[in-house]
């Protein structure tokens, strides 16, 4: 029946697995597939972008070709012609590599090849007109070194030149429309098959519901009703092994209490109902060191020498010497040692009608201590962490509960304001009165101005794109240039060593915020008018050195844990570094300014 039942279990413990195993990869697989098609997609919108913004510079290239070749007709100076003529071959050659590159694509502008129909027709229609400008552009670079640019030969070529040049900008208008028309009709495909995927799954979790975990609820209810019924007879069935358990095992005590190896093996000792010892063992006198005592000497005083150890002894023999009792207790002996004993008293009744009580002892003395030691040392160990957790937490909350507050005050004070203002100013338009709506216009662009600039304030705190798209360089440039223009204050990055490299995501973002944490700090706190922000490195270390000119501070005075009264700056900057397996190095005094150093390493 056992073997049956084992094998039923195994069954339906195999079965369930299968179960739970091809639910779980149906959902992966949909997972994984639509992952793996949005990045598709999305990689392929990233080239998109690439081909729009490069074809809509195209149009620029040619309007600036078209200039400098005007100014280079304007000119009469033969150095000023050279640089034009320099100037007009570089736009040149930029102009028709781009052009190229978006044709038959281009690796280093990062653009694949192939075109649809539609944008390869047009530019097989926009090709004479790009042919014409760049025929028109050698002829006029000729004649401008050989004869005065006021010829006629001359003039009509800058004629042609502006013909093909209107010529190519409408129909790379229409390029760059039909690169951005293909754009949108991608985001279409994509968004349609975001819709597909998601139905596909709800389908797919659907199934799974009715088929494997609906019926599999069902299965283990019936198994838990059975196994609560089990578990009521295997309780009725304990607490009547445990009645005969506890009979069997005074019956065992009573028969070790009359054998005389006790003697010699255990801590043995019988004492009257009163506390008086009628015998010990040896190893019992030995432990507590008391070879010598009375027959009729008091159990209590021999145990123990501290009088509070002897009364709790007496208070445990008097209350329990008719039903016994089992725990532990300490004692000192004659030497001043202390001992803990896992204390067992047994009654005990002799053949004589006289009473008795058995004590059996065993020395847990050393492994009292280590507990205790234990105890003592968790118990400091939690409250301690307990204490820094409070504190981390309770800063943390109001870290987020002022950062969100600031930003509200900022949008309501700031923003919101300077929007109301700009509604009313707009309503009090009075176009009739085309001198006061001058005015008033003017004052709209100023409102306007500061709106955008209140906004890139509020906003600037978040993660720039630069950090993503080009690394920890370009984004701690925008970070300095921007915080520059907004405090007025002297920000500077300095790359000494060229530093190009891309890290880890992870890394990037830390030493972003750790840089951001470092020149926030000197430009709130420090009173700082100038912040040097250098970067260098070697074949095994990053590091980015942040020093300002502020008043500073007393180092010895700074915070090695954070408390109710702040310090969580610092701590976020040392679990950030700790974090990326850097170091972090500050270095101040009163007065001469703050020199804060982070090293990362590069292998």
């Amino acid at each position: 029946m056992a073997e049956k039942t084992k094998t039923l279990d195994q069954y339906t413990f195999n079965r369930l697995r299968r179960l739970y195993i091809i639910a779980l990869g149906a959902i992966a697989i949909s997972l994984l597939t639509s992952q793996f098609l949005i990045r598709r997609y999305l990689s392929d919108q990233e080239d998109d972008s690439r081909l729009v913004n490069v074809a809509g510079r195209q149009r620029m290239l040619s309007q600036k070709l078209s200039k400098e070749i005007l100014l280079l007709s304007l000119s009469n100076s033969k150095e000023k012609n050279k640089a034009l003529t320099d100037t007009i071959l570089a736009t040149k050659t930029v102009w028709e590599n781009a052009h190229n590159a978006l044709q038959f694509g281009d690796e280093k502008l990062g653009l694949e090849p192939g075109n649809s129909p539609e944008i390869s027709k047009k530019f097989e229609d926009i090709q004479p007109f790009f042919e014409g400008v760049i025929s028109s552009t050698e002829s006029i670079l000729t004649l401008s070194g050989q004869a005065t640019t006021d010829s006629l030969a001359f003039q009509n070529e800058l004629i042609e030149l502006q013909s093909n040049t209107n010529g190519f900008l409408s129909r790379m208008e229409g390029i760059v429309n039909q690169y951005d028309f293909e754009a949108k009709e991608k985001v279409s495909s994509l968004q349609r098959l975001e819709l597909i995927i998601t139905l596909f799954t709800l389908l797919v979790l659907l199934g799974e519901f009715l088929i494997i975990f609906w019926p599999s609820a069902k299965a283990m209810r019936q198994s838990i009703h059975v196994l609560l019924e089990a578990e009521k007879k295997a309780i009725k069935m304990a607490r009547d092994a445990d009645i005969l358990s506890q009979a069997k095992e005074k019956s065992v005590r009573e028969l070790r209490a009359l054998s005389q190896a006790m003697d010699q093996i255990l801590l043995f000792a019988r004492i009257s109902p009163d506390g008086y010892i009628t015998h010990m063992g040896d190893q019992f006198a030995k432990l507590l060191k008391y070879q010598k005592f009375n027959q009729n000497a008091k159990f209590s005083d021999v145990l123990t020498v501290q009088e509070n150890e002897q009364l709790t002894i007496d208070r445990i023999i008097s209350e329990n010497k008719k039903s016994g009792w089992q725990g532990e207790i300490k004692a000192t002996t004659q030497t001043g040692q202390d001992l803990w004993l896992d204390f067992s008293m047994i009654p005990f009744h002799s053949g004589e009608d006289k009473s008795e009580l058995i004590i059996i002892c065993l020395d847990i003395t050393k492994r009292k201590e280590v507990q205790l030691e234990v105890e003592r040392l968790t118990k400091e160990s939690f409250e301690e962490k307990m204490q820094q957790q409070k504190v981390i937490s309770r800063q943390i909350i109001e870290n987020q509960e002022n950062e969100q507050n600031r930003i509200a005050k900022d949008i309501h004070d700031g923003i919101g304001q300077m929007l109301t203002g700009l509604k009313y100013l707009l309503e009090s338009v009075d176009l009739s009165d085309t001198e006061k709506a001058q005015i008033k216009l003017n004052k709209l662009k100023e409102h306007t101005a500061n709106i955008i600039k209140g906004v890139r304030t509020a906003t600037f705190n978040l993660t720039p794109p630069e950090l993503k798209d080009y690394g920890i360089v370009p984004a701690l440039t925008e970070l300095t240039q921007e915080l520059a223009k907004l405090t007025g204050k002297d920000i500077v990055l300095l790359n000494k060593s060229n530093f190009n490299l891309r890290l880890d995501s992870l890394v990037e973002i830390n030493l972003y915020r750790i840089t951001q944490e470092a020149i926030n700090n000197a430009i709130k706190y420090a009173d700082s008018t100038h912040i040097i922000v250098t970067i260098s490195h070697s074949s095994k270390i990053l590091s980015i050195i942040i020093d300002d000119n502020g008043k500073g501070f007393d180092k010895s005075k700074l915070k090695s844990k954070p408390n109710k009264d702040g310090g969580m700056g610092l701590t976020f900057m040392q679990e950030r570094i700790k974090y990326i397996n850097g170091r972090l190095f500050i270095n101040s005094s009163p007065e001469q300014g703050t020199k804060v150093t982070l090293n990362i390493p590069l292998i």
